[in-house]
């Protein structure tokens, strides 16, 4: 029977941690949140040295950048624990210099295509749906939030387009990967934004949702970087 790498270990780990962490976040007990202050400040950094050990991710050009993402990911994690708006706002900033870190790889590995592609086109019409909605339906939360979401969805939306425009010297799996993921992180916010902006009463099984496909995208994205 053969050894499993420590990479491949830690990446059980972490999606052990990703399916435990998604429960407790649908478990409306005070027990399961301060549970969560173990489980959810682990996540990305099992992932992160999941990718740092693994030696076919040693050369990739995408590597550094996601691991400074997932550490904007982990800042994230960890400010969104608290409740309030500054906690919100830090959450935000946090994972939006993730989002810029992942932008940066693509952009510098990126094709030299046009913009003008079905993928793109889509992800650019959902950006100038959700964007105003959220940030006006944020603002009308919390006025100080609607810059702030917007912001955010539009990095978001940036880095998306980023991953669908990865250069052909990126081998096909890991381009798809890396699409797949940046794709799942934009509906994993986008449940999220409708749970907090636009929902009185979310039903627990949601949170469950924007959790799991938070985690995935993020694993889906340390995959297509330590493949590229």
């Amino acid at each position: 029977m053969p050894t499993l790498t420590r990479s491949t270990r830690l990446k059980l780990a972490y999606s052990g941690l990703a399916a435990v962490d998604s429960w407790l976040s649908g478990v409306e007990k005070r027990w399961a949140h301060r549970a969560r202050f173990v489980t959810k400040p682990l996540l990305m950094p099992t992932l992160a040295a999941s990718l740092v050990t693994n030696a076919e991710a040693e050369d990739s050009p995408l590597r550094a950048t996601t691991l400074v993402a997932q550490a904007g990911g982990w800042g994230g994690d960890v400010a969104l624990l608290g409740e309030g708006t500054i906690p919100f706002l830090a959450g935000t900033g946090s994972f939006a210099v993730g989002h810029a870190a992942y932008l940066a790889g693509f952009t510098r590995n990126r094709s030299d295509g046009s913009f003008d592609s079905l993928p793109v086109r889509v992800i650019a019409g959902s950006w100038l749906v959700t964007a105003p909605a959220m940030a006006l339906m944020a603002r009308r939360q919390h006025r100080e939030l609607g810059r702030p979401v917007f912001g955010y969805a539009t990095i978001l939306a940036a880095m998306v387009v980023g991953a669908h425009r990865l250069d052909a010297d990126i081998p096909a799996g890991a381009r798809r990967l890396s699409m797949a993921g940046a794709g799942l992180f934009m509906v994993s916010d986008t449940l999220l934004g409708l749970r907090k902006f636009a929902l009185t009463d979310s039903p627990p099984e949601l949170e469950r949702a924007v959790m799991a496909t938070y985690t995935a995208a993020q694993f889906l994205l340390s995959e297509g970087a330590a493949r590229a």
